[in-house]
């Protein structure tokens, strides 16, 4: 209950900092937004999107779940990145997992966990296209750290399959797709540096809409 009612507090502090530096400053946050970022990360507490990339409010759309995924049947991140590509026009999406991921640990084990099962079930998936690579990693820890890079990877892939994404991308070479890993441990961001333009053309004969016609 301290640490609840030392939000306000907190808030308050806040406040008065913003309003030191510019008093119109939140007069201009309630006229609208326009990021150039769409951000999907884990919801992991320790994994702050806007402090560890040292943002500003208004710089960018952030969307965060268990172990950052982007699944065909989730209507929730579906409806995220419509909006962030068709209204908001953003030039870049991350999707960023980190290393030492509750939700990523989970899936590798052979547990029932109840309503997580069907959520965790899309990260199985991704060991399971991967499995070969990733059962002849004989260290539990670097096996454990490569599937969170595999699943970055996948993720970023579903979104390369999406109808909203091939429309804006293929007119305008936005929004690009860039797929990250946060080091807890070191505090830095990893770019896996992924070529999205060779992974379409892999995938283009089944997920290709037409729309580059």
């Amino acid at each position: 209950m301290k640490l609840f009612k030392q939000l306000f507090e907190n808030n308050k502090i806040w406040v008065t900092e913003k309003e030191a530096i510019d008093k119109n400053y939140f007069a201009k946050l309630s006229e609208g937004q326009n990021p150039d970022i769409l951000y999907i990360g884990c919801s992991d507490s320790r994994v702050t999107a806007e402090e560890m990339m040292g943002v500003k409010p208004g710089q960018m759309f952030v969307h965060r779940n268990i172990a950052n995924l982007v699944p065909n049947n989730d209507n929730n991140s579906a409806a995220v990145i419509e909006y962030a590509i068709a209204h908001l026009k953003v030039k870049h999406i991350i999707v960023c997992g980190h290393y030492f991921c509750g939700g990523i640990k989970a899936a590798m084990q052979s547990e029932d966990l109840g309503i997580l099962n069907p959520w965790l079930r899309n990260i199985r998936d991704v060991y399971r296209l991967h499995k070969d690579e990733l059962n002849s990693i004989s260290d539990e820890t670097e096996r454990y750290k490569r599937l969170v890079e595999l699943n970055v990877e996948e993720q970023s892939i579903n979104i390369v399959k999406m109808a909203v994404w091939q429309k804006s991308y293929l007119n305008s070479n936005f929004p690009i797709v860039h797929s990250l890993v946060f080091d807890i441990k070191s505090g830095r961001l990893k770019d896996l540096e992924i070529d999205f333009d060779e992974k379409l053309e892999f995938i283009r004969e089944i997920y290709d809409l037409g729309t580059h016609k």
